[in-house]
């Protein structure tokens, strides 16, 4: 499991931060003035009652305008780091400054079939060997459910995405559902592995993504779920989306004020349902249509960092995005881009770090490519490593002994430390010979060769029979509600 740290003072690693503290707090301060000012819609009765009760002013029945001094209450009970544990209950991902960790996205409604090339419609067989294969990689930390299974009922799709997810791995999970009742159904899922509600608020092994119509309009469900989370005590992924020239100014700092603020919003409320709720910011933002073609990007420079440095600014665990592309297939293209992305969220420092894996600007997952970002994941974790500058790796004595003319290789020095380096396991760097006697494969092929043998190979540990039955009685109850 990589535990990439950023920005950490006790060694003089790369760090990076896009934005001066002074602009942060601009932004924030604008942000703060867009609730003040301009307010919020807020589609759900109970959150709006939250608010007005603690000072907010409603009017138009659902716009609401908060004072500034409510965020500022909120900032001072919400947790600052957010731990996430494996199903066993062993603390496995520290959501905090400086810790960056990588996972899967959710819901791709095609998969490029690694046996065939074939572009074709997820089924829920791909959401469970999808997940088969994020359990084995070792630099998978967390999970999402990857693919939107087509050959189910669609409203209880994500019933049975998380009963793969429960079954399937032994890592946390990021689950997504398709509206409140799902989020309902997916806790109960998790709390029964888990051995019961409080075990699960103890040590909560699940979070839930939640996406939000934009920074100024909060849809019901997404008020729902964040209310309901809150209430249990688990952790919550408040995202908001704003489209720059579309539901948000064109302009990076005005987009990305938008999105913050609807980030606030979410946080007020949760601190209000339950001061300590754990709540996770969005580690993107300001993202807009490509104008020549109408598609939303995911790898777009223009904003990267924007975010990051917000969360920063507040302390708080955020999610990323990066191990994505806009091509079509696992090609140069995409292996640039999820290069690129990976790099600019880990010195960016975002925490959870979603979407390897992901084409097609979201649309499309590859398994193949999933393989390639777990190596690149590999390649990060060593180019962040602290350096260690000591007598045993100076070495000054060795090369005085070797002196001018000596060789390395057959000291004991070279045995001990060799293993040190990296190596890879799908990239190729033999010589052209070696690479010819192994097959000649290009990248691609020997990543879908390591998915088969993932495939062929890994047994996820099961979870206890009694266990398995009260999850599929879940889903078969969802079934049956949908018709």
């Amino acid at each position: 499991m990589a535990r990439i740290r950023m920005n950490d003072q006790n060694f003089g690693g790369a760090q990076y931060g896009r934005l001066s503290p002074d602009q942060c707090q601009k932004l924030h301060n604008a942000s703060l003035e867009i609730l003040a000012r301009t307010g919020a819609r807020l589609y759900d009765q109970g959150a709006i009652d939250l608010l007005k009760k603690a000072g907010a002013s409603v009017s138009d029945g659902n716009r609401v305008r908060i004072p500034a001094g409510l965020v500022e209450k909120a900032f001072s009970t919400v947790p600052k780091r957010v731990t996430l544990y494996d199903r066993h209950g062993q603390a496995a991902l520290y959501l905090e400054e400086g810790s960056c960790y990588y996972g899967s996205g959710s819901d791709c409604l095609n998969i490029i079939d690694h046996r065939t090339n074939e572009r074709r419609k997820a089924v829920l067989q791909d959401v469970v060997d999808g997940i088969t294969v994020c359990d084995a990689l070792p630099h998978i930390d967390f999970v999402m459910s990857m693919f939107l299974p087509s050959d189910v009922d669609v409203m209880a799709s994500d019933r049975h995405q998380m009963e793969v997810m429960l079954n399937r791995t032994t890592k946390p999970i990021v689950f997504v559902t398709n509206e409140f009742s799902g989020c309902v159904d997916a806790v109960e899922m998790a709390e029964v592995v888990a051995g019961g509600a409080e075990t699960l608020k103890l040590h909560p092994f699940v979070a839930c993504y939640i996406n939000v119509t934009t920074g100024l309009r909060h849809n019901e469900e997404a008020l729902q779920k964040l209310l309901f989370l809150a209430e249990k005590g688990l952790p919550a992924l408040y995202i908001p989306v704003v489209v720059s020239g579309i539901t948000g100014p064109i302009t990076m700092a005005g987009s990305m004020a938008s999105v913050n603020a609807g980030v606030l919003v979410g946080l007020v409320l949760s601190q209000l349902k339950r001061e300590g709720a754990p709540f996770i910011v969005s580690g993107w933002g300001g993202e807009g249509l490509d104008m020549r073609t109408m598609v939303n990007p995911y790898c777009a420079p223009d904003p990267k960092g924007i975010a990051h440095a917000l969360a920063h600014h507040y302390r708080l665990p955020m999610f990323g995005l990066g191990g994505c592309s806009e091509s079509k297939l696992v090609d140069q293209q995409a292996a640039a881009e999820a290069a690129l992305t990976l790099m600019a969220e880990t010195l960016g420092g975002a925490n959870l770090i979603h979407d390897l894996g992901y084409l097609e600007s979201g649309l499309c997952g590859s398994l193949a490519q999933l393989v390639i970002c777990d190596e690149m994941v590999d390649w990060l974790e060593h180019m962040m490593a602290p350096v260690e500058i000591s007598d045993e790796t100076l070495a000054l004595d060795l090369i005085d002994e070797m002196g001018p003319d000596g060789e390395f290789l057959s000291t004991d020095h070279t045995m001990e430390h060799f293993r040190e380096r990296w190596y890879p396991d799908v990239f190729e760097r033999g010589n052209y010979e070696q690479w010819q006697d192994a097959g000649g494969q290009s990248l691609g092929e020997r990543a879908a060769e390591r998915v088969a043998r993932i495939l062929e190979e890994h047994q996820p540990e099961p979870l206890p029979k009694d266990v398995k039955q009260q999850l599929k009685a879940i889903v078969r109850r969802a079934e049956a509600q949908f018709g």
